[in-house]
């Protein structure tokens, strides 16, 4: 039986979020809520229902869910607002503004019984999944370094999300994202964090950001954020110790090169402007095989159906509380280490 959802926030993901319910096979959109009342009438406008407060929806006895859609600093009034009314609550992410925030959220679920979990969308992007998939095969043996990038040139928004008050910034914005993805493709316990914020259009937050996780396998991740490139870096890059992939554009497919002979019996040295080099010399077919990756298929509404399936005992969430932690905990010590200068040693 599908499940009677309520959007609360009627703005850019909310929207997002409405436009995916009214498609749903596993969930009714019976209506949103917004503290702006021209949010509301502009719902009504197109013909979906708006509540007139949160309390009446928490008072509505056919509300399954809630997707929480406001921004960061209201997460965690507006969760377990969600939560106390008896309601299972989905949440937009940044979850938190904290770890402690988080950790209050998960007190009210488990102490009424109800599902939560973070909205992580972006383990359904196909850039993402081509990176786990080529990992998690072998094919490039075992992974020593990744890298991902986000690059635009627009600045930051000019909404709450410029703003620290609101919980504003690359980090929140696009960075727990990131941090989740990696720890997705490198699940090993992190050792070190090193972040350095970027404040080239606003000084209030940071506009994009340089992350480095060190994990106990030796693995490294790279995770930068942009807000005012206007050429960038490749989407992905990740090496391991028998080849190399690469995803220049989420619109492309993954490159993929495997070494297939270590070794030359003879290595041509290569001409560059100042001398010779053997050691930078370009590598052959005999040497590597290249192929691209199949774009993977993916279809985010598998989020909602995990959802809903844990409502009625049936799964496990796929996003789960610990792993929401984990990101947090991340992201807390990227604001350190910025603050500070200096790598935080840790055991996440």
């Amino acid at each position: 039986m599908k499940k009677n959802a309520v959007v609360i926030g009627y703005g850019g993901m909310g929207g997002w979020h409405t436009e995916h319910l009214l498609k749903s096979d596993v969930c009714n959109l019976i209506g949103v809520y917004d503290i702006k009342e021209e949010r509301n009438e502009l719902a009504r406008s197109r013909g979906i229902f708006a509540y007139d407060t949160y309390k009446a929806v928490l008072d509505d006895p056919r509300v399954d869910l809630l997707t929480v859609a406001i921004p960061n600093d209201q997460h965690r009034d507006g969760v377990i607002q969600g939560l106390n009314g008896g309601k299972n609550v989905i949440c937009e992410k940044p979850v938190a503004m904290s770890s402690a925030e988080l950790a209050d959220m998960i007190k009210a679920a488990e102490r009424n019984n109800k599902i939560f979990s973070v909205h992580q969308n972006r383990r359904w992007d196909v850039d993402y999944l081509a990176m786990k998939q080529l990992s998690e095969s072998g094919e490039i043996g075992e992974v020593f370094n990744i890298e991902s990038r986000i690059h635009g040139s627009r600045g930051i928004p000019s909404d709450w999300r410029g703003e620290l008050a609101h919980g504003g910034g690359m980090l929140f914005d696009w960075g727990v994202h990131l941090i989740d993805q990696i720890l997705m493709i490198i699940p090993d316990k992190i050792t070190s964090v090193y972040c350095r914020f970027d404040h080239i259009t606003n000084n209030e937050v940071d506009d994009g950001f340089k992350l480095d996780l060190g994990f106990e396998n030796g693995a490294k991740a790279y995770i930068e954020v942009g807000t005012y490139n206007f050429i960038a870096m490749p989407r992905f890059y990740i090496q391991g110790k028998k080849g190399t992939g690469i995803i220049h554009d989420w619109r492309q497919n993954c490159k993929v090169t495997v070494c297939t002979h270590w070794h030359e019996s003879e290595v041509v040295p290569v001409q560059t402007a100042a001398g010779l080099t053997k050691t930078m010399a370009p590598r052959d077919s005999v040497t590597t095989d290249e192929y691209e990756l199949d774009r993977p298929l993916s279809d985010v509404h598998e989020y909602y159906r995990n959802f809903c399936a844990v409502i009625d005992g049936s799964a496990d969430l796929i996003v789960t509380h610990s792993q929401a932690m984990r990101v947090m905990h991340v992201i807390e010590a990227s604001f350190e280490s910025n603050a500070r200068g200096q790598i935080i040693k840790t055991e996440l």
